[in-house]
Formats: structure tokens, C-alpha cells, sequence
């Protein structure tokens, strides 16, 4: 079996991140999902302080340039924990480096630096009631009236919309050519009239989940990031750094190791399962750290994502056996295991990222349309 070699500096970074995640529970709460449910400006504060926002953004804006495998060391131990990261999170994951890479210099100057000390929270309009894993069909408008792009539409399933300062919009700008033709990527205050957030209560009972309504909302021209109508490609390597990343794998590893504490270890059955489990974070790992060093193909976080979004759903039935009564009335237990389905749906469903991995790397045919 390969095994990684991590520097001894960056064992000595697991360890501090390891205590400093242990803290943040103590303090603020255990998440079973913690890099979405777990919410905590004032942890977002204490990673900034450590310098773990944006670890790997160059220096001249802000960043530390470390490399890539230090970030996931971080985030590994943070979520495994279930320290309650997701103020930062998406900022850090996506905002950044998309606005890095596309972003005129005013805006790298305008978002980037409150992004570093954990003072913004950002939100992604991406899916639509009818518009969920196919991004080219959304119908959230912008159009061009002089210095502002007046937006009209709705989102759905956005994290945090009612928190976030800001929403990095994937809106339509143009109807013209074909579907994935005319989506640009506009940056939105939250806080601007017209804007309508009505959170969803998930059958865990969280409400980071929200309807975003654009009733003739006013946006400057000046928040358009990148190239006006061509953003697909855009968003396309922005969901590299969603799909591709470690909190597909170990977000309910908390909700394990507290399983492995109670299961019953005499049981051959129960000890081939959790061996198969473990080779199942092995071969997860192998697959994000292939991505983070840029071995992996271009696209490749789609089976990333799905080998490691599914052995999450089998963790969730591992920890529901192994818990047995407990998995009911407990009831951090029970939210984490409820909300164990939506692994395979966020981000992506499981369906699609299959349909991406036959067309773009088994090189078959599309099915026709009837």
C-alpha cells in the first residue's frame, strides 16, 4: 500500500492544527458536517490569526504561498474534528482563487483582504429550482443598463445567503449561441435593495440552505469578474476547487471515530467493514492529494468527487449500525446521519460526475436526446 511521507515541519503542522480544531470544539461546538454547517465568525477570526486563510494565494496578495498539501493538512484535521469552519470556507476554497486568477486588480484590492482576516463570509448563486447540475440551463438574468447590471431571478440551495456579505453570482448576461454561451460571474453585496433571502429548514433541522430572490437589483459594472458571457469555463475550474478537495471525504469522519469507539470489534464482519473503510479514506486521500499536486488530469475531480462522496454515504451506514439506538436519539448523531444524502447530491450529483467521467476520460458516446 503507498504511503505518503509528510516533512517533519509538516507533521508539526497537523499537530498544532489537530489542537487548535480540538479547541475550536471545546469552545464552539462539535459539527458532523463541519465545513457547512459549522458556522463561527469567531473561529474564522482564530484561523486567520494562525494564517490558515489562504495559505496557498501568492504573497503579493495577501497569501502565505505555501504549498498546496499544507492547506489540505489543515483542513483535513479542522474537519475530521468537526471544528466549525464554514465562515471562512467558502471564501477560501473558491472566492479567492477565482478572483485571483480573474479578477482585475481593484477587485483583488476590494475582496481579498477582509476574505484573509475572516471578517467576509461569501455565498455562490449557482443552482435554480429548475437549474440544478445543469449549469447552462440557468435563467438568472443580468442585463447592461448603462454603468450597472440590473439582475433579475432566483437561487436556490445557497449556503449561508442570509450571513454572506457577498454572492458570487453565475447569472446570464446574454441569450444568444448555445446554452453554456452568454453566463458571467458577478460579484453581489448582499446587503443592496431587491435582494430577497428566505433560509430552507433541511430535514436536519440547519438553515444554512437559502432561496436568494433578485428583484431589479443594481449591481456596478465594475463587479463583473472576467470576461463578459464567457464565465463557463470559469466556473468550471471554480468547481475544480469544490469537487476535487478533502472536505469531500472526511466530512463525517468525526461521526466515525466516535462509531469506532462503540463498535463491536469481536465481530469479523464489523472489523472486514471498518477495514474496508479504511482503505477507503486511503484511497480517497490518494485521489485529493493527486489533485492538490496537479497530477490528475483536467476534470478528474469528478471521480474525485464521486469515490469520495459515496464512501462518505458508507461511513453514515457504518456509524447507523454501529451506534444502533443511539444513531436515533442522540441527537448530534442522528443530524449528521440524516444529512449523510446530500454527500452525493451537493456539488454536483453522483449521476453527473459519472456522465463527465464516461464522456471526457472513457471516451463514450452521449446518449441522444429523444
Amino acid at each position: 500500500m503507498l504511503e505518503f511521507s509528510f516533512t517533519p515541519e509538516q507533521e508539526t503542522l497537523r499537530d498544532k492544527a489537530r489542537a487548535v480544531a480540538n479547541k475550536g470544539v471545546e469552545e464552539f461546538g462539535r459539527f458532523n458536517d463541519s465545513w457547512i454547517n459549522g458556522f463561527s465568525k469567531e473561529f474564522a477570526q482564530i484561523m486567520a490569526n494562525e494564517g490558515w486563510i489562504g495559505m496557498g494565494w501568492p504573497k503579493q496578495y495577501g497569501g502565505s504561498e505555501r504549498p498546496s498539501i499544507e492547506r489540505v493538512i489543515v483542513a483535513e484535521e479542522m474537519i475530521a474534528a468537526g471544528a466549525p469552519i464554514a465562515a471562512m470556507w467558502f471564501a477560501d476554497r473558491q472566492m479567492g482563487p477565482t478572483i485571483i486568477t480573474y479578477g482585475t486588480e481593484d477587485q483583488k484590492a476590494e475582496y481579498l483582504p477582509k476574505m484573509l482576516t475572516g471578517e467576509t463570509t461569501w455565498c455562490i448563486g449557482m443552482s435554480e429550482p429548475d437549474s440544478g447540475s445543469d449549469l447552462a440551463s440557468l435563467s438568472t438574468s443580468a442585463e447592461r443598463k448603462g454603468d450597472y447590471f440590473i439582475l433579475n431571478g432566483q437561487k436556490i440551495w445557497t449556503s449561508f445567503g442570509d450571513v454572506a456579505d457577498y454572492c458570487y453570482l453565475i447569472c446570464r448576461t446574454s441569450s444568444e449561441g448555445p446554452p453554456h454561451r452568454g453566463i458571467s460571474e458577478i460579484i453581489v453585496p448582499m446587503d443592496l435593495p431587491g435582494i430577497e433571502v428566505s433560509p430552507i429548514t433541511d430535514m436536519t433541522m440547519n438553515r444554512h440552505f437559502c432561496e436568494v430572490y433578485f428583484n431589479n437589483v443594481h449591481v456596478p459594472c465594475e463587479n463583473l469578474v472576467g470576461t463578459e458571457g464567457e464565465a463557463f469555463k470559469q466556473t468550471m475550474k471554480q468547481l475544480e476547487h469544490e469537487r476535487g478537495g478533502i472536505d469531500r471525504l472526511v466530512s463525517n469522519k468525526a461521526l466515525y471515530l466516535e462509531a469506532l469507539k462503540h463498535a463491536d470489534k469481536t465481530d469479523p464482519k464489523v472489523r472486514q467493514e471498518i477495514s474496508e473503510l479504511e482503505s477507503g479514506y486511503h484511497i480517497g486521500k490518494l485521489l485529493v492529494y493527486r489533485e492538490v499536486l496537479k497530477q490528475a488530469p483536467a476534470g478528474f475531480s469528478a471521480a474525485t468527487k464521486c469515490f469520495c462522496t459515496e464512501h462518505e454515504w458508507k461511513v453514515a451506514q457504518f456509524v447507523n449500525r454501529a451506534l444502533g439506538a443511539r444513531s436515533l436519539i442522540d441527537d448530534k448523531i442522528t443530524r449528521g446521519l440524516a444529512y449523510a444524502p446530500a454527500y452525493t447530491i451537493m456539488g454536483g450529483t453522483s449521476n453527473v460526475m459519472r456522465n463527465i467521467i464516461g464522456e471526457r476520460f472513457l471516451g463514450l458516446d452521449r446518449e441522444p436526446r429523444q
